[in-house]
């Protein structure tokens, strides 16, 4: 019953979210405007304003509700329920003594087969959620560096960024789609007075709904980074708050060395970018990073 439980709890809160932006927006157009002598009563398609809603928030939150099953399912991995060599227990009980400090349900451990020195945490919430390690990672990290790292991924859990993260994404999906199809509806039929019959610029409609889409897909990628630094930031805190800075600097330090012996691309797994501890980009790329560079996490560690 306890999955039956969740599905009813992600169905209560998707459904809350919308009927609470519907509100809003209704509350918005309908009265505060007005009252400002701004009408946009007949330019707003509420219509496709609920519709936009319904499909950026119900794809987000479907990719939450399934995040566990979808990581498995991309990665080759294995599920720690009784841990057997040292490193295992490692990871498990710090994982277990985290969860039982932050009182929330231990989250799912798993190791997964990559050279990579990383790891991620995802899940529909705190009470729900599966902390990973790559076995990159327990080969190049001491063992203070992979709690720490461990402590970082279970502050993404108990600090609810991936809730967090799917709001938003939500918020930006909704955003893309309601404005490239208001505004190609403008050109599809450009007056509503005109003659029956007459057509607008269905091809040049077309042309602009699929620049908008692209477009405002990269801008909302940018606000979606900047909000995926800003949380990677506070889990670094949290680690330290939890095993000491000294141990998280260490750790990203170790990542940062393996980083620049590499030869080769530093992860094949792009779609799980945004729930890893570390990642590389630089120059204009970085706008679109979901973690800053090791650098500036290192010295914001410092300065704690």
């Amino acid at each position: 019953m306890k999955w039956l439980k969740g599905i009813g709890l992600f169905l209560i809160t998707n459904f809350l979210i919308f009927i609470t932006l519907s509100f809003t927006a209704n509350l918005l157009i309908n009265a505060v405007l007005p009252a400002f002598g701004i009408d946009v009563r007949g330019v707003f398609n509420q219509q496709l304003l609920v519709f936009s809603l319904v499909i950026g928030f119900g794809g987000a939150f479907i990719s939450l509700a399934f995040s566990k099953q979808m990581a498995r399912a991309m990665l080759d991995c294995q599920q720690i329920t009784q841990p057997r060599s040292h490193a295992e227990h490692v990871i498990y009980g710090s994982v277990q003594e985290i969860a039982q400090r932050l009182h929330i349900t231990m989250p799912e451990v798993w190791v997964y087969d990559s050279p990579d020195p990383n790891a991620f945490a995802t899940g529909p919430s705190k009470n729900n959620s599966m902390v990973a390690v790559s076995t990159g990672l327990l080969q190049n990290l001491k063992e203070e560096e992979v709690k720490a790292v461990l402590a970082h991924e279970m502050g993404h859990v108990y600090n609810g960024d991936m809730f967090a993260t799917t709001v938003l994404a939500g918020l930006m999906n909704t955003f893309v789609y309601y404005i490239s199809n208001f505004i190609s509806h403008l050109i599809a039929q450009p007056n509503q007075d005109r003659e029956e019959g007459s057509a607008g610029n269905p091809f040049l409609a077309m042309i602009v709904y699929f620049f908008l889409q692209v477009v405002l897909t990269i801008l909302a990628s940018i606000v979606i980074g900047w909000h995926s630094r800003r949380r990677e930031f506070a889990a670094d805190a949290f680690s330290a708050k939890v095993y000491g800075k000294d141990a998280m600097i260490n750790a990203l330090r170790g990542i940062d060395r393996w980083v620049n012996r590499a030869q080769f691309e530093y992860s094949n797994q792009d779609a799980l970018a945004t729930m890893k501890i570390a990642g590389n980009s630089s120059g204009f790329m970085h706008l679109f990073a979901t973690h800053p560079p090791i650098d500036a996490r290192i010295a914001a560690l410092e300065q704690l």
